[in-house]
């Protein structure tokens, strides 16, 4: 009955999410509410649930979200975020052009949404494609999937946070873990890139068969390569050196440096810095560009629905908890011994099913939230681990419901059958091989 209950609940969010076009926030609600319902939890039960899975999941995450994603809109806007692809491309040589493509992606994507990337990014991966004389196949997955991997694994993009936030893990953890699978993951995605993708032939002249509006690098003079990292590795540092500290000194009397690393380090001052470094990027800071109007505006436009849908999932996972079914489906499911693999199982079922990552992430860290204890993970690391794992099964895979597909595809000169064949079928194989490594870090640490 549980196990029914459970999949009977899922099956309706993809139902209503994917056929009757469902907002995703609106369809976690409805199906959080009937799931308590069914579950025999009593009219009081079921409100406080909404309430406490609601508030308790944005009241730690929602200020991370807004301020991730405002970081990203000043280095999409400032050029900051094609300063950087360009010091990459430098560096890696244009001869390189398929390896330099999927890095840029790996790092574009720690602070932008992967569509915005890919679209940000099409212009010059499209140059340097033809001037390497290079198939315009190769590059645009190499990029994609360099994209993909970090979206999905390293914070502070909203995904990981959105998941590392539900389940109260470390979030110095999970940048960790995500760093070591995200580079194990993009190095088989520009395998896959080079040696498969590369051998279909597009032109990259003609590649452009897409309606969606390409972005050119701003007319605002950028800032410099390592000024636009700022933004993204200090609050990084930061929030590992919090981790290195808590764990360093776990059994000692904190001491005043302590005290302001974990400070300066807890993830919302951390990217309350980077937001104020990102006031630095701009040649000149224009009161538009603060105002509700212009950029932090839109930023905040776009942060409310990953929020809203958050903050739904919270709700989803503290019904299943507060319903007293959680720890039965936690015994039945720890039956098939399947440890680790069950966030990655669940978490592709639903990107599979619905298309965002996004809400594969929340909608499977709130499933697994009440079900962590039964299951085993309950430390530190699994919990980090158990973040890392869902962040790979979002990866399986991009394919037609997923905008990112789309946008892709058109954008590369890729009809569905080889959007497929490459797309879909590269995402679902770094998706696979990041799990695999994470069952390695896994394994390594029990």
């Amino acid at each position: 009955m549980t196990v029914l209950l459970l999949l009977l609940s899922v099956v309706a969010l993809v139902v209503l999410i994917t056929r009757l076009q469902l907002h995703p926030f609106l369809s976690l609600l409805i199906v959080s509410i009937v799931f308590g319902l069914v579950a025999g939890m009593s009219g009081e039960a079921i409100i406080t649930s909404i309430q406490d899975g609601f508030g308790g999941t944005l009241g730690k995450i929602g200020l991370i979200i807004i301020l991730g994603v405002v970081i990203g809109a000043f280095l999409e806007n400032t050029g900051g975020a094609m300063a950087l692809a360009q010091r990459v491309l430098k560096m890696v040589g244009e001869k390189n052009v398929t390896s330099a493509m999927g890095i840029v992606g790996w790092i574009i994507s720690i602070p932008v949404f992967s569509d915005s990337g890919f679209i940000l990014l099409s212009s010059l991966n499209r140059n340097l494609t033809k001037k390497a004389g290079l198939s315009l196949a190769g590059t645009a997955i190499a990029l994609s999937l360099g994209l993909t991997v970090t979206h999905n694994l390293i914070p502070p993009t909203p995904g990981p946070i959105a998941a590392a936030g539900t389940l109260g893990a470390d979030l110095g953890l999970v940048i960790q873990f995500g760093f070591i699978v995200s580079v194990a993951a993009l190095i088989g995605g520009l395998l896959f890139a080079r040696y498969y993708a590369a051998r279909t032939y597009i032109d990259p002249a003609e590649g452009f068969k897409s309606q969606v509006e390409e972005r050119e690098i701003p007319s605002l003079n950028p800032p410099s390569a390592a000024k636009a990292s700022f933004p993204i590795l200090i609050p990084i540092v930061l929030i590992i050196a919090r981790s290195v500290v808590n764990i360093l000194y776990r059994d000692l009397e904190p001491n005043g440096l302590v005290t302001f690393i974990n400070f300066v380090g807890s993830p919302v001052i951390a990217l309350l810095i980077g937001f104020f470094l990102c006031l630095l990027l701009p040649e000149k800071l224009e009161k538009t560009m603060v105002s509700a109007n212009g950029w932090i505006g839109k930023a905040f436009r776009d942060a409310a629905g990953i929020i809203l849908i958050t903050g739904a999932g919270g709700i989803f996972g503290k019904m299943l908890q507060n319903s007293g079914l959680a720890g039965e489906l936690g015994t039945t499911l720890a039956t098939f011994n399947v440890g680790i693999f069950l966030p990655f199982v669940l978490a592709s079922a639903l990107k599979l099913a619905q298309g965002s990552s996004t809400v594969a992430l929340v909608t499977t860290a709130g499933i697994l939230l009440p079900l962590m204890p039964s299951l085993g993970m309950v430390t530190e690391v699994d919990k980090a681990l158990v973040v890392t794992a869902i962040g790979c099964g979002s990866m399986v895979a991009s394919h037609a419901n997923d905008s990112f597909f789309w946008v892709v595809t058109q954008m590369s000169g890729m009809d569905v059958k080889t959007g497929y064949r490459l797309q879909t079928l590269g995402s679902a194989l770094t998706g696979v091989l990041a799990m695999l490594v994470t069952s390695l870090l896994f394994a390594l640490y029990h």
